[in-house]
């Protein structure tokens, strides 16, 4: 975990320039609510305004790209992973200018909201059903912040997909 606090540490020095301070997503982003699980990456929401200034900067630390499209980008640098989710559809936006800040085990940063996670969550798990890790984080978050959680706004990104039987299924399996 050493290796991720310093690679977190570093980007977020270099995230000052950013319009908005990018949020925490992901893995890492579920410890922040209660989920705890191992991934090799770190994942960040920010404004696609930043897109062109931050591919910038972390070619000069040293980072290689991956993929880059207009939705998102990936980098790498040895074996340490980053992902840019890009915010610029109304919804992403929000969650965006809603993340706070939270305590997480690489310190004090911005975090998307609970919700926003599931949302994120649902639509990776949406776009490949395959991803199955998704769907087990999506059900943690609900069992570890059922009486926390927004359910109107959790509902929402469910009719979004259109997968609000499978939101059904998980309430009725965390209720058991």
């Amino acid at each position: 975990m050493p290796r991720i606090v310093d690679q977190i540490k570093e980007a977020l020095a270099v995230f000052a320039e950013c319009k908005t301070p990018p949020a925490l997503i992901g893995g890492l982003a579920l410890a922040a609510y209660k989920v705890v699980r191992g991934t090799q990456d770190v994942d960040f929401l920010i404004d696609a305004a930043d897109a062109e200034r931050l591919h910038d900067a972390l070619l000069n630390l040293g980072y290689r790209c991956v993929h880059r499209s207009e939705d998102a980008a990936n980098y790498l640098r040895g074996s340490e992973g980053v992902d840019f989710l890009y915010a610029h559809r109304p919804v992403s936006l929000r969650l965006l200018s809603e993340a706070n800040e939270r305590d997480t085990g690489m310190g004090r940063m911005r975090v998307v909201s609970a919700e926003g996670l599931i949302g994120f969550k649902l639509q990776a798990y949406a776009n490949d059903p395959k991803r199955m890790r998704d769907l087990e984080d999506i059900r943690a978050l609900l069992r570890a912040n059922r009486g926390a959680l927004n359910m109107d706004e959790v509902k929402s990104y469910f009719v979004l997909f259109e997968r609000e039987g499978l939101l059904n299924e998980l309430l009725a399996d965390i209720a058991k």
